[in-house]
């Protein structure tokens, strides 16, 4: 099921005196100045209205309305930031990698449902879904070759299985 909020990082601390925040970001380099309207809640219920936000290093430097001294932004620190999915405009085949966790994984080949993606690491050079079936937990890289499908409106995604991944292959 698809979040009305999502997740995109967190308030890590002050940046000078005039109210300004870090954010450690929780995805891609440059999302999070696409917005104007965080929450602070995963029911989007206290909502912070962003005035300026710029990347600085591997954090962004942000300044919110109403937040105007250090004082006011030190009592935002370690808060979860989340945005309005609709406010978000992914490209055709774009989706967020929260809206993975608990896709079912089926081959390709076969039709068999080989698990549910339970995780997701980031290694640089491509991202690896943790796939669980049971008390298995199967990794899968994230490249063209294998990734058919995904189909995040019905929580199926299809794939083409390495070999030996699944079974005992040798």
């Amino acid at each position: 099921m698809k979040k009305k909020f999502l997740e995109v990082g967190k308030i890590s601390g002050t940046h000078g005196v005039r109210g300004m925040v870090r954010i450690q970001p929780w995805c891609d380099e440059g999302f999070l100045q696409k917005f104007k309207t965080f929450y602070l809640d995963a029911d989007g219920k206290h909502s912070l209205i962003c005035e300026k936000a710029q990347p600085n290093g591997n954090v962004y430097i942000a300044k919110f309305k109403g937040i105007n001294d250090i004082d006011n932004a030190e009592a935002y620190r370690n808060r979860i930031l989340y945005i309005n999915r609709e406010d978000a405009n992914l490209d055709i085949g774009e989706y967020f990698i929260q809206d993975l966790f608990g896709c079912r994984v089926i081959d390709n080949e076969t039709g068999k449902q080989l698990g549910i993606i339970s995780d997701v690491s980031k290694t640089g050079a491509n991202d690896v879904w943790h796939i669980k079936n049971g008390d298995k937990e199967y990794l899968i890289p994230v490249i063209p070759p294998v990734v058919n499908q995904v189909d995040i409106d019905n929580e199926m995604i299809t794939i083409t299985p390495l070999k030996g991944i699944f079974d005992d292959e040798d």
